[in-house]
């Protein structure tokens, strides 16, 4: 008995009834073109039967098959990919499994299924709720990607398909991420990869922090990372020095600024020493008749080595200019 085809009112220009009628008739035209395709199949077949690959004599084999499969192709006006598809897909259908009413197409794909039994039942029991088999239930059947992708999984892998190309793939996620309703379910790790992905350029990157740390929340954060508070650190300290440099080679008074501060740091060399004579003033009479442990005497020369050292490093720096700071020194200066 006929299937019958679920009518409408009208499907695109033409009433139900016709649709139908049409529907009918395209089918009765499909199992003749399927019947062809076999039949080519068949033929191909016949001329060169299927073989195992592998090895160095059958890869010889191989390579005459597609010779004869090619000119067996242009004898009868068809390219060799379709001659070679229709023998694979007749050598997977036996005539006794070949199922009626279902296209070649169907066939084809669910060739692909590796046990011969599964095969041959899988293609006799179409998907709950179908009458029959359609090419993009096959495809969903063997795992392949369906022309029309109905799961979310069908459409995320239809969505990766067709942004493959680099640059639609940028374009497609900048779309996306425009839209609140996505980015908010996309998870934390993945929202700090992309970022991190998209701040790889440091022109980019210095922009978006900049912008992130006018935020006092985000700013008190980051601050609370040691080695951001670091880097922020060590980058104003590097700012400073660069713009201290920019003024001294550009600015017309940057001779009489340089002046001033030799000025400044001899008041402030002059005023230390007269600080520490100052001060020894005071404490070394206070030590009359007073006996110190040894701990104390101790701490007292070390700190007298000290003192020594940095005398020795002021007269060096005064007659020669160098204030560079040997190791030895700088672990008198550290109290090491």
């Amino acid at each position: 008995m006929p299937e019958e085809i679920e009518t409408a009112d009208k499907v695109g220009s033409v009433s139900g009834n016709r649709y139908a009628e049409i529907v009918a008739e395209l089918r009765k035209l499909v199992e003749t073109a399927s019947r062809i395709q076999f039949t080519i199949g068949d033929y191909a077949l016949e001329v060169e039967p299927m073989r195992e690959s592998g090895g160095q004599e059958r890869s010889d084999g191989l390579f005459t098959v597609k010779d004869s499969l090619f000119r067996l192709a242009e004898d009868i006006g068809l390219s060799y990919a379709m001659v070679d598809k229709a023998r694979w897909t007749a050598s997977k259908w036996p005539k006794d499994r070949r199922a009626a009413g279902v296209s070649f197409t169907v066939h084809q794909i669910l060739a692909s299924i590796a046990d011969d039994e599964e095969r041959f039942t899988t293609i006799t029991s179409p998907p709950k709720g179908k009458a029959r088999w359609t090419p993009d239930e096959a495809n969903r059947r063997v795992g392949r990607q369906v022309e029309r992708p109905v799961t979310p999984q069908e459409k995320i892998s239809a969505i990766h398909t067709l942004a493959t190309d680099e640059e639609v793939a940028a374009t497609v996620t900048s779309d996306l991420l425009r839209r609140p309703a996505v980015v908010a379910q996309v998870d934390q790790e993945d929202k700090v990869r992309v970022v991190e992905e998209l701040t790889r350029d440091d022109h980019v990157a210095a922009k978006v922090t900049t912008g992130l740390l006018r935020r006092p929340d985000v700013a008190f954060r980051a601050m609370s990372d040691d080695t951001a508070r670091h880097q922020v650190n060590h980058a104003q300290v590097e700012r400073g020095r660069q713009a201290r440099d920019h003024f001294e080679d550009t600015s017309p008074v940057a001779p009489a600024i340089r002046n001033i501060d030799r000025s400044v740091e001899f008041l402030d060399l002059v005023t230390a020493c007269h600080s520490f004579v100052a001060a020894a003033g005071r404490a070394v009479p206070g030590m009359r008749d007073r006996q110190l442990g040894d701990d104390e005497r101790t701490i007292i020369h070390e700190n007298i080595a000290r003192v020594r050292a940095t005398l020795d490093w002021i007269e060096t720096a005064v007659d020669t200019g160098k204030v560079d700071v040997d190791g030895e020194l700088a672990k008198l200066l550290q109290g090491e």
